[in-house]
């Protein structure tokens, strides 16, 4: 679970364009730290993950969703993964080729 919290982490840092320095410095950590964070070397705690959260303002609600710590076969879990990486530009695009998919299939 630590490596797909630190995944998303990144994903929502990327998308502002920030480093990892000006994460840290937003969220009143080191820089090391949001490292091993996003590289799911650390289990951190509800506290830590709850700063960088706020700094990135994302809520833990929304960055804890989807994650079954059991079930590595749920496809619906391992497609939101794969998109939430992905930048919003491309986010859009991937919605709105999976939505001619489905209409095609459909008619």
């Amino acid at each position: 679970m630590a490596k797909i919290i630190g995944e998303r982490l990144r994903s929502y840092r990327n998308q502002k364009n920030w480093s990892q320095e000006q994460l840290a410095e937003y969220a009143g950590l080191h820089s090391t730290y949001i490292g091993q964070l996003e590289r799911g070397e650390k289990n951190a705690t509800i506290e830590s993950i709850s700063k960088v959260a706020a700094a990135l303002g994302v809520s833990l609600s929304t960055l804890f969703e989807n994650i079954s710590a059991y079930d590595t076969d749920d496809i619906p879990s391992k497609c939101y993964e794969l998109v939430q990486k992905q930048s919003v530009k491309d986010q859009k695009y991937l919605l709105e080729i999976l939505d001619a998919i489905v209409n095609y299939k459909e008619s």
